[in-house]
């Protein structure tokens, strides 16, 4: 897929995630084999204020590449100013979001709020357009309920602007993360949209998103839920590896990401009880999982939480050893 001089190595991309898609998850998944890794969702007015939380979100690797900057706001001025901001810290693509369901950011008439006026979501990309020479691209939902599904007319809009691609998360605002989605609406966006689409929603496993691409034609899928302490889809999903991470691969990859976490947001209080939140995706499906997750919540200090999760992911490794064994055995004597 290529968006503008950027042409991406595979159809795998990570979701743009509040409070998940930063630095070092970013490099984390590029390494494992994302094709791209967006930032999550940057105000455009933070950036022009210059504050000190915004420019963070803006920190990048130099294996960053393309860096992709995901940008909100509901003012042409202000995206247009807010994206030359981002193109002068390093962006080589920007994606607005459109697609964004929480309150403080709808109320404001960013996120999915500008999929009740399509005008004014073009608006934006032309005020952007005109401002920078870098790829514009744009998140949407397939609209804000049941009874406003128009994907097709924000893609035309967007596309008449000069957006580059459109992705969609295949639910309405209305549903957030509620129900099913709706990948049928993806095929029908890839039919009529005059831009590449890019899908998302529903994708767990690396299955997934290949069946996405099968039954919807899109040009990419962007994976978020499904990659939430699991960077190891992208892997599967460009080796074709069948297995899913070893406790013991998701101790080692903790002990590098939180390391990194610590690095990137320098209050080591503010990092240990932002980090727990993904302690609590990398548990996903393991052994005492529930009460890992009780326990790790009341840990705020360094040395105690790792030595809880060294302890905790030893055992599951255990656990796990002593199953494959005991399903050897069985194995074993039923044949006698």
């Amino acid at each position: 897929m290529k968006l503008g001089p950027h042409t991406l190595k595979n159809p795998w991309i990570l979701a743009p995630m509040a409070g998940v898609s930063e630095m070092p998850y970013r490099v984390i998944a590029l390494e494992m084999g994302a094709a791209a890794a967006p930032t999550e969702l940057v105000s455009a007015k933070g950036l022009l204020y210059g504050q000190d939380r915004t420019a963070r979100y803006l920190t990048h690797a130099k294996s960053e590449k393309p860096f992709w900057v995901q940008i909100f706001g509901g003012d042409p001025d202000a995206m247009a100013a807010g994206a030359e901001k981002a193109v002068e810290l390093g962006a080589d693509i920007l994606d607005i979001n459109m697609g964004c369901p929480v309150r403080k950011v709808t109320k404001n008439g960013a996120g999915s709020a500008l999929l009740t006026d399509p005008k004014r979501a073009a608006s934006l990309v032309a005020a952007m357009v005109k401002r920078v020479d870098v790829p514009v691209t744009v998140k949407i939902r397939s609209g804000w309920d049941a009874h406003s599904v128009n994907c097709v007319d924000m893609a035309k809009a967007v596309a008449d602007a000069g957006a580059t691609a459109i992705a969609m998360h295949a639910r309405t605002r209305a549903q957030a993360y509620s129900g099913k989605a709706d990948w049928s609406l993806i095929a029908h966006l890839v039919e009529h949209s005059p831009i590449p689409v890019i899908g998302n929603g529903d994708i767990f496993e690396p299955e997934d998103a290949r069946r996405m691409l099968r039954e919807t034609g899109c040009q990419a899928a962007m994976i978020g839920r499904g990659a939430l302490g699991n960077p190891w889809i992208f892997s599967r999903l460009v080796h074709g590896e069948q297995t899913r991470p070893t406790p013991t691969m998701r101790w080692a990859l903790i002990q590098r990401h939180f390391n990194a976490h610590l690095s990137f947001m320098g209050d080591t209080f503010r990092a240990v009880k932002c980090f727990r939140k993904h302690l609590m995706w990398y548990c996903h499906g393991l052994n005492n999982a529930t009460s890992f997750r009780r326990q790790v919540t009341q840990i705020d200090e360094v040395e105690p939480l790792l030595e809880f999760c060294e302890s905790f992911f030893s055992q599951a490794e255990n656990d796990e050893r002593h199953a494959r064994e005991e399903v050897s055995f069985n194995a074993k004597s039923a044949l006698g």
